[in-house]
């Protein structure tokens, strides 16, 4: 990597002992393969969350793989479709090189310039996009892509009761989206792990959506673990479990016990070390959450698997999107804006983000500037042109 001298810093939001702070960093200017892009809005999910309460040990300073951003230099030998002041999103998993991981393993897109290596841009995971939705909504792309994914894993059941664990971004979005992407659906529950989530959803109540809380219906489950929920009939039914990964078992066991008939469960919300689920013993639940990666491989790959009790299950699960799915939800915040809009909380500049990152990374607390949080979209204002990026 090269900086120049005559490239003015730019700001970041760095992670360091224990807070955020806003913080100048050289700008680089791109070398050989390379883009340096600018963030117009970049959000906050539930992993960024785990990283700053340091549950996870990924060492990127910035994070943030959420958001829309614009090309503004580009070094030699990058595609011409991707010139100075193109729209894009930045498809964070490589799925053939594990090395970049963008907010991750590589500072990710909550600063003013980030730098997008030569193996991203070579495996195409710089997307220009042709329509962008609104800025705001520009941080629900890459999540609403993950929910596109699961629902193409889950469609091979063909269920008619679609489950979704979890209340935060990924379930209130996958229970927006079901009926348009998961046709099949004829009934969706989602299960709420605290009052405070359940309260937030019932203020927003939409149309033949079942609210639950964990554990039996009507009542806290002891810890926040799901319990058993209502009969769903012989039809088909898919669970989908948008949890923390140190929920994830919870509400497998909880899905694994669901009163339906065929039923396929995606391992959405990633998994703690070492999982094993009790119900299906022997089964590698990583190795089946793996198993798809960025879209590859093509068909998605389900593992079919037997319960302690005999019930045959469809196990999936997946890390990252495809292009496809990025391009695919950008079009779906573009064709009916108003039915997301209310999931992006709040909206803030550089320096109220640090504050609100820095509480966010002392405690469990959810709640900020006295409503509760779902995403936070974070804006950057243009910053006027370096020598390098007006060439």
């Amino acid at each position: 990597m090269r900086t120049a001298g005559d490239i003015p810093d730019h700001r970041a939001l760095v992670r360091e002992a224990g807070r955020v702070r806003l913080r100048l960093r050289p700008t680089p200017a791109p070398g050989p393969g390379e883009l340096l892009v600018a963030t117009q809005v970049a959000g906050l999910c539930g992993t960024d969350i785990q990283m700053l309460r340091g549950l996870r040990d990924d060492p990127a300073p910035v994070i943030g793989h959420e958001g829309i951003a614009r090309v503004v230099a580009a070094g030699s030998g990058t595609p011409r479709t991707l010139g100075p002041g193109t729209p894009v999103v930045v498809n964070p998993t490589h799925h053939a090189d594990p090395s970049f991981l963008l907010g991750h393993t590589v500072d990710g897109l909550l600063q003013e310039r980030t730098l997008i290596a030569a193996t991203a841009v070579r495996g195409g995971l710089v997307v220009p996009l042709e329509r962008s939705p609104d800025a705001v909504l520009g941080t629900l792309i890459e999540p609403l892509a993950a929910v596109r994914y699961a629902f193409a894993l889950l469609a091979a059941g063909r269920p008619r009761t679609l489950v979704v664990y979890g209340d935060g971004t990924i379930g209130q979005l996958a229970v927006r989206a079901a009926r348009r992407w998961l046709g099949s659906v004829d009934r969706i529950l989602l299960v709420h792990h605290t009052p405070a989530g359940l309260a937030w959803s019932t203020e927003r109540a939409l149309p033949g959506v079942e609210l639950l809380l964990a554990g039996e219906p009507g009542e806290a489950g002891e810890a926040g673990r799901p319990g058993p929920l209502p009969p769903l009939g012989a039809e088909p039914a898919a669970a989908l479990l948008a949890t923390p990964r140190d929920a994830t078992l919870g509400a497998l066991d909880s899905a694994l016990r669901l009163d339906s008939g065929e039923l396929t469960v995606d391992l959405f919300g990633g998994l703690p070390p070492g999982a094993a689920a009790a119900l299906l013993p022997g089964v590698d639940l990583a190795a089946v959450r793996a198993a798809n990666c960025a879209g590859y491989p093509e068909p998605p790959a389900v593992t079919r698997v037997g319960t302690t009790d005999g019930r045959p299950v469809r196990l999936t699960g997946h890390r990252g999107v495809g292009n496809g799915h990025l391009v695919e939800a950008a079009a779906e915040l573009c064709r009916d804006p108003a039915a997301y809009r209310d999931l992006v909380t709040h909206v803030v500049g550089p320096p109220e983000a640090a504050r609100i990152m820095t509480g966010l990374s002392v405690g469990r607390e959810r709640t900020v500037a006295g409503s509760r949080l779902v995403k936070l979209a974070v804006r950057f204002p243009p910053l006027p042109p370096s020598p390098l990026e007006a060439q």
